[in-house]
């Protein structure tokens, strides 16, 4: 059956409201994933509860299946609208003041928080912070570890590997998009390739699966690392690149339209085997090269491309323009006059986010700065009560969230020097 074509738009497509919303959702969804991890059993988070449980981590399975990779994609789609509004130097320019800037400032002053407060949870190293920071910043270079450099018994990136990551991948794509646009052929073989992907995607149906099966092979063959939220680090390289390619036509997002409901199958069905697979591999599921380990990380790699595109797929349907009364538009003759009384505010117009939503868009990469830190100096006093391990996990997220957004509103958004800081636009 002939699929219908779709014309290529404006380059300057809309504003995809739904991607704000979901960046917002999971950056606040890290609060309550963190808060988990103090009861987890299995995991040595910074500070842990006396008691624990094992449940979280069948609830941190489904989150860390596509919350990072999702954020990585999303970033690639940015990548390329801040490529083609600034170019190469204005692109690496504000990459390096947004993320760079945030990075080293939190690495000196929020960063070394988490590590001090378990420090402090033994009753025999009871160092102040400042002497705590002389050990934290004793510091070694591994070029090996590229691209965390910096090694040393205290010292970590913490949750800013992200940051590290991201900054690292934008750094790496601007020379090689400068080279693709430096001449005429090797635009022109780009923009041929680049057609001929989108042509075939909208033209095959479950093309969308076939990013599935590259991830699949490389967390096969490459592992997975813990640190770095259950994948590796340079799958993020590839989720990041996806997103990227995925915002150059809008073919590829009309071909996922179409395939979203075999996706969905799909990552279920992943999920579901994969699950298993990996369990029965034990303690070697995220690195031996056993046929049993590998393909559980064959599954999961698959899954979690599935699963993305399935949460990209769901949102993104169309809507139906809301229908007004009947009759002429009331600028044309003939319409019935204005009824008496206050004239209504004209409708915002389509893809412009709301005020709230805007407010919370700007947000979220100090949001996402400052959570961790916040959320165990929260825990590191919430543990000493003696209350059910519910009771003490809603007053970390409920304590946490007050605190984080109270220090957002009033302390970073509100100045130049702050919103610089921590990697926020100035103020219009």
């Amino acid at each position: 059956m002939a699929l219908p074509s779709v014309q290529k738009p404006a380059r300057d497509a809309e504003r995809r409201t739904d991607l704000d919303s979901l960046r917002i959702l999971m950056v606040v969804g890290l609060v309550f994933f963190h808060s988990a991890l103090v009861f987890d059993a299995q995991d040595d988070f910074y500070v842990r509860n006396a008691e624990t449980a094992d449940i979280t981590v069948v609830l941190a399975a489904l989150g860390v299946l596509w919350a990072m990779p999702m954020l990585f994609f999303v970033a690639g789609l940015g990548a390329w609208h801040s490529l083609r509004r600034r170019g190469t130097a204005g692109f690496v320019a504000e990459r390096l003041r947004r993320l760079g800037v945030p990075l080293v400032v939190a690495t000196v002053a929020i960063v070394p928080v988490p590590q001090w407060l378990r420090v402090r949870s033994d009753p025999a190293q009871q160092l102040s912070y400042p002497e705590f920071l002389s050990r934290f910043f004793h510091v070694h270079v591994e070029l090996h570890n590229f691209p965390f450099f910096l090694e040393g018994e205290y010292f970590e990136t913490g949750h800013l590997w992200f940051l590290v990551m991201l900054l690292t991948f934008c750094l790496m794509l601007a020379p090689v998009t400068h080279w693709v646009r430096s001449s005429a052929r090797t635009r022109a073989m780009a923009e041929r390739l680049g057609d001929r992907a989108a042509a075939y995607a909208l033209r095959r149906r479950g093309s969308t699966l076939l990013p599935a099966l590259l991830l699949g092979a490389f967390c096969a063959l490459a592992g997975l690392e813990q640190e770095y939220a259950g994948w590796h680090r340079w799958a993020y390289l590839i989720f990041f690149l996806l997103g990227f390619v995925f915002t150059t036509d809008p073919r590829f997002r009309a071909a996922l339209r179409r395939d979203t409901p075999l996706v969905v199958v799909a990552g279920a069905v992943l999920f579901l085997v994969g699950v298993p697979v990996m369990l029965s591999a034990g303690d070697g599921a995220f690195t031996e090269l056993t046929p049993l380990a590998m393909t559980g990380r064959l599954l999961y790699g698959a899954a979690g491309w599935c699963w993305l595109t399935s949460i990209l797929g769901v949102l993104d349907r169309p809507r139906r323009a809301r229908r007004g009364p009947a009759g002429p538009p009331a600028d044309l003759p003939g319409a019935p006059p204005e009824p008496p009384g206050p004239r209504r505010e004209p409708r915002r117009p389509a893809g412009e986010p709301s005020r709230w939503r805007a407010y919370l868009g700007e947000a979220v990469l100090p949001l996402y700065v400052l959570h961790q830190p916040i959320v165990v100096a929260v825990a590191f006093l919430v543990v000493r009560w003696d209350a059910p391990i519910a009771v003490k996990y809603v007053a970390i997220v409920a304590i946490s969230l007050a605190v984080i957004a109270t220090t957002y509103h009033f302390l970073v958004r509100r100045t130049r020097v702050t919103r610089f800081l921590l990697g926020m636009r100035p103020r219009p």
